[in-house]
């Protein structure tokens, strides 16, 4: 017999449209908002190109902080896969040490143990503070790496490692011909949200000193001096966030599907 019930399941939203939940959300709130005589938009519109500049320096850090955090990252993770001790023991304290090291006191340490500018010779190279904020970063970023292609490794089941010895593959043959290969597949996804980790870590770079996208809202904010304008223009900075992060994650999401493993 069936039992009939009259209690309403709610309808909940689909989780694939969240991030337009909140793009129409941040849209609805900028139309409400503005006027278009209004002296906030009129303010918005002219330190719209400082704060795309701004911004501009914010990937620029991330770019090149991933890119050092990802090459310093796969020589750790390598050194802390090999059988030696005296190579493994030196990667794992790595890991550990900037795995767990808060960005933010990296940040302050790179900025002021480097120098202002390097001798090479007798010439001189500065040493801008935003390639410290970018070692800062990278710093991080490679014991993430570092773990990433760790767990990778470990993913791979060991048959496949017995099979190839099976068939006389020398260790450095079963690397790079067959374990690698599926390694940089199920790294990537994971990276890339490192990546968008980063991206957003970079607001920290204001705080000593590098004109990013946020020193820009700050000194936009105190020379304006409206308060109006001050909610609307970090409403922008979030806005800028997350159009630029959110792709990447819904991608990130995408991979995991396709290389998905079992």
């Amino acid at each position: 017999m069936a039992i009939e019930s009259s209690v309403t399941v709610p309808v909940a939203w689909p989780r694939r449209h969240v991030g337009k939940l909140l793009l129409l959300v941040c849209i609805v709130l900028w139309l409400v908002w503005f006027d278009p005589q209004s002296p906030v938009l009129k303010a918005l519109l002219q330190w719209s190109p400082a704060l795309a500049a701004g911004f501009g320096q914010n990937i620029l850090i991330s770019l090149v902080a991933i890119a050092l955090g990802s090459l310093l990252g796969l020589l750790v993770g390598a050194l802390a896969l090999s059988p030696l001790r005296l190579l493994r023991l030196p990667a794992r304290i790595w890991v550990q040490i900037f795995r767990n090291a808060p960005w933010l006191v990296l940040i302050y340490f790179t900025t002021y143990v480097f120098p202002f500018e390097i001798q090479i010779g007798s010439a001189y190279l500065s040493f801008p503070d935003w390639v410290k904020v970018t070692i800062g970063l990278a710093l991080p970023a490679s014991a993430n790496v570092a773990e990433i292609f760790r767990g990778a490794i470990a993913s791979i089941p060991s048959t496949q490692w017995e099979a190839a010895r099976s068939l006389a593959f020398t260790r450095g043959q079963i690397f790079s011909s067959i374990i690698l290969p599926q390694c940089f597949k199920r790294m990537l996804p994971p990276w890339m949200n490192l990546y968008a980790v980063i991206t957003m870590g970079t607001a920290l770079a204001s705080l000593v000193g590098v004109h990013d996208v946020i020193d820009t809202a700050q000194i936009a904010s105190n020379t304006v001096n409206i308060t109006g304008f001050t909610v609307v223009i970090y409403l922008s900075l979030l806005v800028l966030f997350f159009a630029y992060c959110y792709p990447i994650s819904r991608l990130t999401q995408r991979l995991e599907r396709r290389y998905a493993f079992y």
